[in-house]
C-alpha cells in the first residue's frame, strides 16, 4: 500500500480549542521571543549570538564565534517555524524578517557553497574533519528541512537555492567513490533532511546520499576511528571524546554502534536514536525496503514497549542522555529530553506512512499531549531541557539531580529543545492524516478541515468537537462518490460508539486499530464519533520496580499529575484507595482550560521519628490532579505522576 502525507499545503486547517491556541502561541508569544533570544536581546539568559556569528561570517560586524558548535540549528529551527506559522497566519513583518535572515545566510555562504558558522570562524582549515562529535552535517540538515519548508510555504526559491548548492558540495565530498570522505554524521538529521529535499525536488540524488549516510553508518572500519587518526596526524584540535568514551557508551552514544540492518535494541543518545529511525523510516517507504521496515519495526517494538514513559518521554539516564536497560524507567532522575519525545513524534508519522497502524498514532498522539508540550510553559516563555516525571523537595541539592530544574527556564545555552517544540506545534496539522489510493485515514482528532482527492472524488472533512476533554466527534463530510474512510479508534478507549447519518453503527469493520467506512457518500453526510473518557487508573509493568504499588492516572490521552500547590508538601505521602471515585470536571480559568481530576485519598501523617514500628497514620484529604503537560505554570514545587495506592 502506498501512503502519502496529507499536510498543509492540501488544505488542512485546525480550528481547534487545544491545539489552535498552542498555534497561535507560537505566532504570537513564541517566535518573537525566540527571535529575541538569537539576537542576544533577552536579559538574564544566556547568550546565543547565533545571528551575530552569521553577520560576522559576511563581514557585516567584527567579533569571535560564540555558542555551541550547533548553534547554526537554532536560527534553521527557528526560520522552519517561521515557514509553519506563516501557513496559518501569515504575517507580512515576519516574513521580511525571515527573508533577511535567508539573505544573511546567502551572504555568508562560501563560494563553493559550504555554510558552517562555527568552521568559516574557528577552524577554516578543518572542515569535515570531525563528524563525530562538531554537528557539521547535522546543522546542514536542520539548514535544509528549513528550506525545504519555507520553500513549500511562500514559493521563494532563495533558500532552497542557498542549500541545494550546500548539499551538492556535500555529494560531491562524501560517498564510497574513490576520493570520497566514507563518514557520516555523529548525530542523525540530514538523512531526513535529503530526503525531505528529494520529495520536493524530485531529484533522486538527494535519496542515494540520504541512503548512503544510512547505510554507511557503523560499518566496518569504523570511520570515526580513521577520523580521530587522521585528525590528530593534521593536528586538528583535540576534542574532549578524544580521550572520552561517549560517556562509557562507545558509538552506541552516535547510533553509530552496529550498520543499521542489525540494529534490534535501542541503545544510546535518545534524540539520536529517533532522528535515526525516523530516517530509517522514511527510507523504507521511498525505496520500498522491507528488510529495513521490519528493522524499524523491532526498534519501535523495544521503545515503546520497554523503554518508554507513560508521558511518551525517552532517556532514563542523564549520562549521555541515553536509554538504558529494558524497564529502567526512574522517575526523579530520568532524562525525558523534549526533544526526545519530538522526534519520536517524527518517527511515529514516518511509521503511520509506511503503515497505518493504531500503534503508531497512540504513540504519538501520547507524546503530542504530554511529553512534547511539557516542555514549554502556558506563555511560550520558559522551557524544560528535561521532563521528569516526580519533583521531590530535595532534588534542588543533590548533584545526580542537577539536570532536573523544578522550574522552566527562559532560554538554555545549549537551546535545541524550544525550536524544536516550536516547529512541531506550528506543523501539527501534518500529523493528522495520511492517506492511500482509496483511503483517507484519520490518526489525530483535530477540530478543522482537510480536503484532498480520493481516486478521482473531491473530498472534504470537517471535525468539530472539543477533544481531548469531550469524546463527542462529529464529522462533516462534503464529497459524492465511493471512497473510504478510515477513524482511529484510541487504544486507551474501552467503549466507542460511532453513527452515520443518526444511524448507529457497530464498531466491526477494523483495520489495524480503524474504523473502516466504504461507502457511496454524498454531500452533508455526517459521521459521529463518541468516545467514553473515564478517569483511568494504570498499572506499570511489574520489572518497573520504582512504580510498584503505584498507579498513574490518566483521561483520553491525557496523563495527569499531582502538584504541591493543589495537595500541599510531601506528596509521596499521598495515597489513593482503590475505591475512590473521580469527578472530572473542565475549568475554563485554569491552565488556559483544563478537565482537573478530584477523588478522596489519605495522607501519612507528619512524624519527626526517621524510622518506627508503627504504620503512620493515615488522614483524610482530598486530590486533586491536573494535565502532566500543564505542570508548574503557577508556582514551582513538588509533583508526582505516580501516586501510592492503599
Amino acid at each position: 500500500m502506498e501512503l502519502s502525507s496529507v499536510n498543509n499545503n492540501q488544505k488542512v486547517t485546525v480550528e481547534d480549542a487545544f491545539w489552535s491556541n498552542y498555534k497561535q502561541l507560537v505566532a504570537e508569544q513564541v517566535i518573537p521571543y525566540q527571535w529575541k533570544a538569537l539576537n542576544d536581546q533577552l536579559p538574564d539568559t544566556a547568550p546565543s549570538h547565533a545571528i551575530e556569528n552569521f553577520r560576522i561570517v559576511a563581514g557585516e560586524a567584527k567579533g569571535d564565534y560564540y555558542g555551541t558548535v550547533f548553534q547554526d540549528s537554532d536560527v534553521a529551527k527557528w526560520l522552519e517555524t517561521v515557514a509553519y506559522s506563516l501557513r496559518s497566519f501569515p504575517d507580512s513583518e515576519l516574513e521580511e524578517a525571515a527573508d533577511d535572515v535567508i539573505s544573511l545566510m546567502g551572504r555568508a555562504q562560501a563560494e563553493d557553497g559550504y555554510l558552517n558558522t562555527y568552521y568559516m570562524l574557528v577552524e577554516p582549515d578543518n572542515r569535515w574533519t570531525n563528524l563525530r562529535d562538531n554537528h557539521e552535517l547535522y546543522c546542514a540538515g536542520h539548514l535544509v528541512e528549513a528550506a525545504v519548508a519555507y520553500y513549500e510555504t511562500t514559493g521563494k526559491r532563495a533558500f532552497l537555492d542557498i542549500m541545494e548548492d550546500y548539499v551538492e558540495l556535500i555529494r560531491s565530498t562524501f560517498g564510497r567513490e574513490d576520493g570520497k570522505l566514507q563518514g557520516y554524521p555523529g548525530h542523525p538529521e540530514i538523512e531526513l533532511a535529503l530526503l525531505r529535499l528529494f520529495d520536493t525536488t524530485g531529484k533522486r540524488e538527494h535519496l542515494e546520499l540520504a541512503a548512503y549516510f544510512i547505510e554507511q553508518r557503523g560499518q566496518e572500519p569504523h570511520y570515526f576511528n580513521m577520523e580521530k587518526e587522521q585528525r590528530q596526524s593534521l593536528g586538528a584540535p583535540s576534542t574532549w571524546n578524544d580521550e572520552n568514551t561517549n560517556f562509557g557508551l562507545g558509538y552506541a552514544y552516535m547510533q553509530a554502534h552496529l550498520p543499521v540492518r542489525q540494529q534490534q535494541e535501542a541503545v544510546g543518545h535518545s534524540v539520536r536514536a529517533m532522528y535515526l529511525y525516523a530516517a530509517m523510516a522514511y527510507l523504507a517507504r521511498r525505496t520500498d525496503d522491507a528488510e529495513l521496515q521490519a528493522v524499524c519495526d523491532a526498534l519501535w517494538d523495544d521503545v515503546t514497549n520497554r523503554k518508554m514513559y507513560i508521558t511518551g518521554g525517552l532517556g532514563s539516564a542523564v549520562n549521555g542522555e541515553a536509554f538504558t536497560d529494558a524497564y529502567d524507567l526512574p522517575n526523579d532522575i530520568m532524562y525525558c529530553e523534549t526533544c526526545a519525545s519530538v522526534g519520536l513524534v517524527f518517527w511515529a508519522k514516518q511509521m503511520l506512512l509506511l503503515s497505518p497502524d493504531r500503534k503508531y498514532a497512540d504513540v504519538l498522539e501520547r507524546a503530542i499531549y504530554n511529553g512534547t508540550i511539557s516542555g514549554m510553559g502556558l506563555d511560550g516563555k520558559r522551557f524544560f531541557y528535561v521532563n521528569p516525571l516526580e519533583v521531590n523537595a530535595y532534588q534542588a541539592g543533590r548533584k545526580d539531580q542537577e539536570h532536573v530544574k523544578q522550574e522552566r527556564q527562559k532560554w538554555f545555552a545549549c537551546a535545541c529543545c524550544p525550536p524544536n517544540l516550536a516547529r512541531l506545534i506550528a506543523s501539527i496539522e501534518d500529523y493528522a492524516y495520511t492517506q492511500s489510493k482509496d483511503t483517507l485515514y484519520t490518526h489525530l482528532y483535530l477540530a478543522g478541515t482537510v480536503q484532498t482527492t480520493i481516486g478521482d472524488v473531491p473530498v472534504k472533512l470537517k471535525q468539530s468537537h472539543q477533544y481531548p476533554w469531550e469524546g463527542r466527534i462529529t464529522i462533516a463530510v462534503e464529497g459524492t462518490g465511493q471512497f473510504r474512510l478510515a477513524f482511529r479508534i484510541p487504544g486507551w478507549c474501552q467503549e466507542a460508539t460511532t453513527s452515520v447519518n443518526g444511524e448507529v453503527l457497530a464498531i466491526d469493520d477494523m483495520e489495524q486499530g480503524y474504523f473502516i467506512l466504504d461507502r457511496e457518500w454524498t454531500t452533508e453526510d455526517k459521521i459521529e464519533l463518541h468516545f467514553q473518557l473515564p478517569v483511568m487508573r494504570v498499572y506499570s509493568n511489574p520489572k518497573i520496580g520504582m512504580n510498584q504499588g503505584q498507579v498513574a492516572l490518566q483521561r483520553g490521552p491525557v496523563v495527569y499529575c499531582l502538584e504541591e500547590v493543589d495537595n500541599g508538601k510531601s506528596l509521596a505521602g499521598l495515597r489513593l484507595p482503590r475505591e475512590s471515585e473521580f469527578t472530572a470536571a473542565f475549568e475554563e480559568d485554569l491552565l488556559n482550560g483544563v478537565v482537573i481530576l478530584e477523588t478522596d485519598g489519605l495522607k501519612a501523617a507528619e512524624s519527626e521519628a526517621l524510622y518506627q514500628t508503627d504504620s503512620p497514620l493515615l488522614e483524610p484529604v482530598r486530590l486533586r490532579a491536573v494535565p502532566y503537560y500543564a505542570w508548574c505554570n503557577r508556582q514551582a514545587g513538588e509533583m508526582r505522576i505516580w501516586i501510592h495506592e492503599t
